[in-house]
């Protein structure tokens, strides 16, 4: 049996190793996954609530459309109901833009180290991926916008930008937008916008309004703690949203995710706490990368991308055996480089202190 050619180079998926696997293969009681940007304080006790009382309905199918929270949401978020579409985490929206917009032979624009996702389903869609270096770290906006052309279809920005937690101002996502032409179609991954507090951060809702061609994407995963229950959300024009609706799978969204992502919305006193806690986690973090002598990008998300001046794979396994996941930037393009999820006050306290230890133990690249 013989596969699509144009999917046979594509890499499979590699998320952070799990803890279980971490502690079978060395040994380990304690193990700290600092990896995967999940919240490390969990979800809304109101989400779990809502979760415990959706046990009883298992056996039927979930609201294909997710009616009651696209209702929720939309008098959350100030907008219509049929401006929303929902699937399982922003993975999966993103899966969906792809396939209700590019053929093979169109061309879709993205930075070059940025969520992977976008270049693997815009390719097995045989749509050609244009990438354009980072620089500073961050999307180069008008760098990006010399890419486009008749053929493009798709332009990727990812704000805060995973894996380097940088960000594009309001101002320069402005100025780009404005230049774009109308029948391409901008997709602005929000994924950690609930973490940032900067005040020239763009808010993707707010240019909706004078940007049918924007489509802003968010999930439920990263502040609110629903990562293992899969819902993220796409916000856009309703004819862009009834295209993408269109190549939905039915029942994508479980009951489960639904009546917690409900739930988690009502809890705002939970993800003002979240907030907090991650700047703080922010301050201590890149207060003691200080003292160590070590450069990182400016962080907005959940996470921080720094440089250990150490080959980043052994940096990694070193913290590995002491019992710390981070995400190594030897997976990401990144040689010196490593990204580490923003954890509680005694985990970020672990993290540095084993990473201190490695640091002695590893020989500065030259």
């Amino acid at each position: 049996m013989q596969p699509k050619s144009n999917i046979v180079h594509l890499p499979v998926y590699q998320p952070g190793k799990p803890i279980e696997e971490v502690k079978r293969e060395l040994g380990l009681t304690e193990v700290i996954k600092l990896a995967s940007n999940e919240n490390p304080f969990g979800c809304s006790p109101k989400a779990k609530e809502a979760i415990k009382a959706e046990v009883e309905s298992t056996s039927l199918y979930p609201d294909g459309g997710a009616v009651e929270l696209t209702a929720a949401l939309a008098a959350s978020l100030g907008v219509q109901p049929n401006q929303i579409i929902f699937g399982a985490g922003s993975d999966e929206v993103i899966l969906m833009i792809a396939r209700a917009y590019l053929v093979k032979g169109d061309e879709t624009v993205m930075a070059s180290h940025t969520f992977p996702q976008y270049k693997h389903n815009c390719e097995i869609e045989g749509a050609v991926s244009v990438e354009v270096p980072l620089k500073d770290g961050k999307h180069d906006l008008p760098a990006m916008l010399a890419k486009i052309n008749e053929r493009t279809k798709i332009v990727w920005v990812c704000n805060p930008n995973n894996p380097t937690g940088t960000m594009v101002t309001r101002a320069e996502l402005n100025d780009f937008l404005r230049q774009v032409p109308p029948h391409v179609l901008v997709v602005l991954d929000e994924a950690y916008i609930e973490y940032t507090d900067s005040a020239d951060f763009p808010d993707g809702i707010e240019l909706l309004p004078q940007y049918k061609n924007v489509i802003t994407l968010r999930t439920f995963s990263k502040i609110y703690g629903l990562a293992s229950l899969r819902i993220g959300y796409g916000v856009g024009h309703p004819d862009v949203i009834h295209s993408i609706n269109q190549v939905r799978e039915p029942f994508n969204t479980s009951r489960f995710a639904q009546a917690a992502a409900k739930a988690a919305l009502q809890d705002g006193e939970f993800i003002a706490y979240c907030r907090e806690q991650n700047a703080k986690g922010i301050a201590y973090l890149t207060g003691e990368f200080d003292r160590l002598g070590l450069s990182y990008y400016p962080a907005h998300g959940n996470f921080i991308m720094v440089d250990v001046k150490r080959p980043a794979k052994e940096v990694f396994e070193g913290l590995l055996r002491k019992g710390l996941i981070v995400r190594g930037g030897h997976a990401l393009d990144f040689p010196t480089k490593i990204r580490v999820t923003v954890g509680s006050a005694e985990q970020n306290a672990k993290f540095v202190e084993a990473l201190e230890r490695v640091l002695d133990e590893v020989a500065v690249q030259a």
